[in-house]
């Protein structure tokens, strides 16, 4: 593995008095893709929010580039360099393309990819079609490369993408898949939690499998395939 930019330390967190996430930790590497797989209930929607402090940690560090963010308000997180793709969407309905695109503009982390509204709309040439429609009347397609497309203009180092090919027709679930592997390529890390293992797999340098919110499996995509029990146990419907 490369260098680790971003390193998840023995994360805990807790709804009210449920424990839900016990300890998790895992490694992304420079340019690297890792995919958290599991059943729904795993925790890797919760491992997320915790990462980008919308669930405080109860113990446990994340360490971007050295230095830890665990604990700290969202917006200075994304302001040192991580994104957050939720699987809720989370737009702003009542502000056109063009409007949410702005609200997601920053300066990013330095040394950070810089991107711009027009390689957005060279992904999705879609939303340049509607950039002035309010994104509350774009189709759940739309409205997640709306999503993908505002996070990414604020210039991350790292980029938590939830469930991106939700609901989604199977021609965009493959753009989506396109469009993770080329923002990668062009040096942005991906922490991809995705249900369709195929999409996961195939986008993935490495996977961690979770379980009962521990890792309970870590390793390639190949080695996963080499390891038919723990799909059986932790990935099978």
């Amino acid at each position: 593995m490369k260098e680790a930019i971003l390193s998840v330390q023995g994360l805990h967190a807790h709804y009210g008095k449920s424990h839900i996430l016990h300890g998790v930790s895992f490694d992304v590497g420079e340019g690297e893709v890792v995919s958290l797989l599991g059943r729904n209930g795993s925790g890797r929607s919760t491992t997320m929010k915790a990462i980008m402090g919308l669930v405080s940690p109860s113990g446990g560090r994340v360490m971007l580039r050295g230095h830890n963010v665990a604990g700290q308000r969202t917006f200075t997180i994304c302001r040192s360099g991580l994104a957050y793709v939720p699987e809720e969407r989370e737009i702003f309905f009542n502000l056109t393309v063009d409007e949410n695109l702005q609200m997601g503009t920053q300066q990013g982390a330095e040394g950070a990819t810089r991107w711009t509204v027009e390689e957005m709309f060279a992904y999705f040439p879609r939303l340049k079609e509607r950039r002035n429609t309010r994104a509350g009347s774009l189709s759940g397609g739309e409205q997640q490369m709306l999503t993908i497309c505002r996070s990414l203009l604020g210039n991350p180092l790292v980029m938590l993408i939830d469930e991106p090919t939700e609901g989604l027709a199977p021609k965009i679930v493959a753009v989506v898949g396109e469009v993770i592997t080329d923002i990668n390529r062009q040096g942005v890390s991906v922490v991809l939690v995705e249900q369709k293992l195929t999409i996961a797999l195939k986008v993935s340098n490495r996977v961690c499998v979770m379980g009962h919110g521990q890792i309970v499996f870590q390793g390639t995509p190949d080695a996963l395939a080499q390891t038919p029990s723990v799909t059986e146990e932790w990935l099978a419907v």
